[in-house]
């Protein structure tokens, strides 16, 4: 089974982005001319499996695309990024698209999306074997069943399992628990925990994690928390140009700073520098950078 081994094996989504570009973002009732419109592709597990590919780690997607000309496209750059999409199924349906309304004087953005119920995965979709197989499988909480299954597999089998969670809904504490490394978004340590200071709501899911969690913290860089110790990492200051995606550019780049063995220091400078690097640049897979580029940032 060599042959099958892989770095790094993602679970969920992926999309096709139609980017509007704006003069600021619209208020209710408001008009305002359209400066640019891209189509660009991403989505949070197929970005931030791009970013690991971009790295050097071999990767292996397994979601669902649409049996449409989005679903071709979304396929066939994850494809050109290296990234192995054998496991992946089509469906009779449209893919996952998302309008993106992109405010071209921050890089703030507004995420508009829509997906087919008959893109979801179940736990009865998963390649068992192939995460037997994987040195770390990532995961979002789009399909809570089929992530909860998977982390469980894959921890069984002694993978190191990753996530990217970015709402609250009543499974998120189990998928937390299913999870060596959970990565939460900016917020949602809070609203697990009611605290209102993101440190000490980290804390406090630590406290009940025999592993490290992560939260990102967008322009204010992230926090760890392992064995007790809270570790703080500044973001990077940048001219931001489009934050579509920065989220899933870090979590790949802390993957590989994972399976690197860097400590909790270097890991989040490393995940901080790629993420700042990717919001100068349009788009979410398109934002992704080099290895050569991440480091250069990280050491300043």
């Amino acid at each position: 089974m060599a042959e099958d081994r892989r770095d790094v094996v993602g679970i969920g989504e992926n999309s096709v982005d139609v980017v509007y570009r704006l003069q600021g973002l619209p208020t209710a009732n408001g008009k305002m001319p359209i400066v640019s419109r891209r189509t660009l592709p991403g989505g949070q597990v197929a970005t931030t499996l791009c970013t690991c590919a971009a790295l050097g780690l071999r990767t292996a997607y397994v979601g669902t695309f649409g049996h449409d000309s989005d679903g071709d496209l979304i396929r066939s750059v994850l494809v050109a990024h290296g990234v192995d999409t054998t496991h992946a199924q089509t469906r009779p349906a449209p893919n996952r698209h998302a309008a993106i309304l992109l405010d071209g004087r921050t890089g703030d953005r507004c995420v508009l999306w829509q997906r087919d119920p008959r893109l979801a995965l179940s736990a009865a979709d998963l390649p068992v074997a192939l995460l037997a197989q994987a040195r770390v499988v990532h995961v979002d909480a789009t399909d809570e069943d089929a992530a909860i299954a998977t982390a469980r597999h894959a921890r069984a089998a002694g993978a190191q399992v990753t996530t990217d969670i970015d709402q609250v809904t009543p499974r998120t504490h189990e998928l937390i628990s299913a999870a060596t490394f959970p990565i939460l978004a900016a917020d949602v340590p809070m609203l697990l925990t009611g605290e209102t200071d993101p440190a000490a709501a980290l804390r406090q899911l630590g406290a009940r994690h025999e592993g490290r969690i992560c939260a990102t913290r967008g322009a204010d860089g992230a926090l760890l928390i392992e064995h007790g110790r809270l570790h703080r990492a500044p973001g990077f200051v940048v001219a931001a140009a489009d934050t579509t995606g920065a989220g899933d550019v870090f979590r790949g780049a802390l993957i590989y700073a994972l399976l690197r063995g860097d400590d909790p220091e270097r890991l989040l400078r490393f995940a901080n520098a790629a993420a700042a690097i990717s919001c100068t640049r349009e788009g979410a897979i398109g934002g992704i950078p080099t290895l050569q580029e991440i480091e250069a940032l990280a050491r300043r």
